[in-house]
């Protein structure tokens, strides 16, 4: 299944993530569903400013497969 969404994250919110204080992310997709991944897949995606864009999330039976900045 592959899930769309946007984030907005400066690099200060995402710090408690990145240092493995907060172990999963809560995203809403484009079509409104909540979903729950393990921040520790957001790493690659950080910058200076923070984890800026739009992406996909995909998973197949639950499983994470893959995370990908589209934007």
């Amino acid at each position: 299944m592959k899930y769309y969404f946007s984030l907005n994250i400066s690099k200060n919110e995402f710090f408690p993530y990145y240092r493995g204080e907060i172990q999963s992310i809560v995203v809403t997709t484009n079509l409104g569903t909540k979903v729950k991944f393990p921040a520790m897949h957001l790493r690659k995606h950080l910058v200076n400013r923070g984890i800026y864009g739009h992406f996909c999330l995909e998973t197949k039976n639950n499983k994470f497969l893959s995370l990908v900045k589209l934007s």
